[in-house]
Protein backbone atom coordinates (compact mmCIF):
# COMPACT_ATOMS: atom_id res chain seq x y z
CA UNK A 1 0.00 0.00 0.00
CA UNK A 2 1.21 3.51 -0.78
CA UNK A 3 0.89 5.03 2.68
CA UNK A 4 2.09 8.44 1.49
CA UNK A 5 -1.22 9.07 -0.25
CA UNK A 6 -2.81 9.07 3.22
CA UNK A 7 -0.52 11.76 4.64
CA UNK A 8 -1.67 15.39 4.46
CA UNK A 9 1.11 17.86 3.80
CA UNK A 10 0.48 21.11 5.67
CA UNK A 11 2.84 24.00 4.84
CA UNK A 12 3.84 26.53 7.49
CA UNK A 13 2.47 24.53 10.44
CA UNK A 14 3.00 24.89 13.36
CA UNK A 15 5.13 27.83 12.21
CA UNK A 16 6.37 29.36 9.00
CA UNK A 17 8.90 27.25 7.13
CA UNK A 18 7.83 23.90 8.57
CA UNK A 19 6.07 21.42 6.30
CA UNK A 20 3.95 19.29 8.67
CA UNK A 21 3.18 15.65 7.85
CA UNK A 22 -0.32 14.95 9.21
CA UNK A 23 -1.10 11.27 9.83
CA UNK A 24 -4.80 11.96 10.55
CA UNK A 25 -6.00 10.93 7.05
CA UNK A 26 -4.21 7.58 7.45
CA UNK A 27 -5.91 7.01 10.79
CA UNK A 28 -9.27 8.11 9.30
CA UNK A 29 -9.06 5.37 6.68
CA UNK A 30 -9.69 1.98 8.28
CA UNK A 31 -7.96 0.00 5.52
CA UNK A 32 -4.84 2.18 5.55
CA UNK A 33 -4.62 2.30 9.35
CA UNK A 34 -5.03 -1.48 9.52
CA UNK A 35 -2.40 -2.05 6.81
CA UNK A 36 0.09 0.22 8.61
CA UNK A 37 -0.62 -1.51 11.91
CA UNK A 38 -0.27 -4.93 10.27
CA UNK A 39 3.11 -3.98 8.79
CA UNK A 40 4.40 -3.04 12.24
CA UNK A 41 2.88 -6.20 13.74
CA UNK A 42 4.83 -8.33 11.24
CA UNK A 43 8.04 -6.47 12.14
CA UNK A 44 7.30 -7.09 15.84
CA UNK A 45 6.63 -10.80 15.29
CA UNK A 46 10.06 -11.18 13.67
CA UNK A 47 11.61 -9.58 16.76
CA UNK A 48 9.74 -11.77 19.28
CA UNK A 49 8.51 -8.72 21.18
CA UNK A 50 7.24 -9.03 24.77
CA UNK A 51 5.97 -5.47 25.28
CA UNK A 52 5.26 -2.31 23.27
CA UNK A 53 6.42 1.06 24.62
CA UNK A 54 5.36 4.39 23.12
CA UNK A 55 5.77 8.05 24.03
CA UNK A 56 2.69 10.22 24.35
CA UNK A 57 0.55 10.80 22.55
CA UNK A 58 1.06 9.56 19.02
CA UNK A 59 3.20 6.65 20.19
CA UNK A 60 0.02 5.43 21.87
CA UNK A 61 -1.91 5.68 18.58
CA UNK A 62 0.65 3.52 16.83
CA UNK A 63 1.60 1.15 19.65
CA UNK A 64 -1.73 0.23 21.24
CA UNK A 65 -3.25 -1.45 18.16
CA UNK A 66 0.04 -3.30 17.61
CA UNK A 67 0.03 -4.53 21.21
CA UNK A 68 -3.61 -5.58 20.87
CA UNK A 69 -2.92 -7.50 17.64
CA UNK A 70 -0.01 -9.31 19.28
CA UNK A 71 -1.89 -10.01 22.51
CA UNK A 72 0.80 -8.28 24.59
CA UNK A 73 0.94 -5.24 26.85
CA UNK A 74 1.64 -1.59 26.18
CA UNK A 75 3.61 0.71 28.52
CA UNK A 76 3.16 4.47 28.11
CA UNK A 77 6.00 6.97 28.27
CA UNK A 78 4.67 10.32 29.48
CA UNK A 79 5.79 13.79 30.34
CA UNK A 80 6.76 14.43 33.95
CA UNK A 81 3.85 14.57 36.39
CA UNK A 82 1.43 12.52 34.26
CA UNK A 83 2.01 9.02 35.67
CA UNK A 84 0.52 8.31 39.12
CA UNK A 85 3.00 5.80 40.56
CA UNK A 86 6.78 5.62 41.05
CA UNK A 87 8.63 6.45 37.83
CA UNK A 88 12.07 6.62 36.33
CA UNK A 89 12.73 9.73 34.29
CA UNK A 90 15.12 11.14 31.75
CA UNK A 91 15.73 14.73 30.74
CA UNK A 92 16.39 15.38 27.08
CA UNK A 93 17.04 18.32 24.81
CA UNK A 94 14.43 19.69 22.48
CA UNK A 95 14.72 22.31 19.78
CA UNK A 96 13.85 25.12 22.21
CA UNK A 97 14.87 23.79 25.61
CA UNK A 98 14.58 20.65 27.70
CA UNK A 99 11.82 18.24 28.57
CA UNK A 100 11.42 15.22 30.85
CA UNK A 101 9.94 11.83 29.98
CA UNK A 102 8.89 9.20 32.52
CA UNK A 103 7.80 5.58 32.66
CA UNK A 104 6.44 3.57 35.58
CA UNK A 105 9.30 1.91 37.43
CA UNK A 106 7.58 -1.49 37.22
CA UNK A 107 6.51 -1.21 33.56
CA UNK A 108 9.35 -3.35 32.18
CA UNK A 109 10.91 -6.49 33.55
CA UNK A 110 14.65 -7.06 32.99
CA UNK A 111 15.28 -8.91 29.75
CA UNK A 112 11.91 -8.16 28.17
CA UNK A 113 12.13 -7.56 24.42
CA UNK A 114 10.66 -4.14 23.68
CA UNK A 115 9.32 -2.55 20.51
CA UNK A 116 9.20 1.25 20.71
CA UNK A 117 6.57 2.86 18.48
CA UNK A 118 5.90 6.44 17.43
CA UNK A 119 4.35 8.23 14.49
CA UNK A 120 7.36 10.22 13.32
CA UNK A 121 11.14 10.05 13.41
CA UNK A 122 12.44 13.58 13.08
CA UNK A 123 15.46 14.63 15.16
CA UNK A 124 15.30 11.44 17.25
CA UNK A 125 15.40 13.16 20.66
CA UNK A 126 12.16 11.72 22.03
CA UNK A 127 12.99 8.18 20.92
CA UNK A 128 16.55 8.45 22.22
CA UNK A 129 15.12 9.42 25.62
CA UNK A 130 12.59 6.57 25.44
CA UNK A 131 15.41 4.10 24.71
CA UNK A 132 17.25 5.34 27.81
CA UNK A 133 14.16 4.71 29.95
CA UNK A 134 13.66 1.20 28.56
CA UNK A 135 17.29 0.25 29.03
CA UNK A 136 17.47 1.75 32.52
CA UNK A 137 14.71 -0.68 33.52
CA UNK A 138 16.61 -3.59 31.96
CA UNK A 139 14.53 -3.90 28.81
CA UNK A 140 16.10 -4.88 25.50
CA UNK A 141 15.15 -2.58 22.63
CA UNK A 142 14.57 -5.21 19.95
CA UNK A 143 13.08 -2.77 17.44
CA UNK A 144 11.73 0.70 16.83
CA UNK A 145 8.85 1.42 14.42
CA UNK A 146 7.55 4.66 12.91
CA UNK A 147 4.99 5.55 10.30
CA UNK A 148 7.05 8.46 8.93
CA UNK A 149 10.74 9.35 8.85
CA UNK A 150 12.03 12.81 7.94
CA UNK A 151 15.41 11.75 6.58
CA UNK A 152 16.67 15.33 6.21
CA UNK A 153 16.67 15.76 10.01
CA UNK A 154 19.09 12.85 10.57
CA UNK A 155 17.18 11.38 13.54
CA UNK A 156 18.23 7.88 12.55
CA UNK A 157 21.81 8.82 13.47
CA UNK A 158 20.75 8.73 17.14
CA UNK A 159 19.40 5.20 16.66
CA UNK A 160 22.59 3.62 15.36
CA UNK A 161 22.76 -0.03 16.41
CA UNK A 162 18.97 -0.41 16.70
CA UNK A 163 16.69 -2.12 14.19
CA UNK A 164 14.40 0.60 12.81
CA UNK A 165 11.30 0.26 10.61
CA UNK A 166 9.75 3.26 8.89
CA UNK A 167 6.77 2.87 6.56
CA UNK A 168 7.39 6.17 4.72
CA UNK A 169 10.33 8.51 4.24
CA UNK A 170 10.42 12.16 3.28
Amino acid sequence: MDFKKYIAIVPDYPKEGIVFKDISPLMNDGEAYKAATDAIVEFAKEKEIDLIVGPEARGFIIGCPVAYALGIGFAPVRKEGKLPREVVKVEYGKEYGKDVLTIHKDAIQPGQRILITDDLLATGGTIEATIKLVEELGGVVAGIAFLVELTYLDGRDKLDGYDVLTLMQY
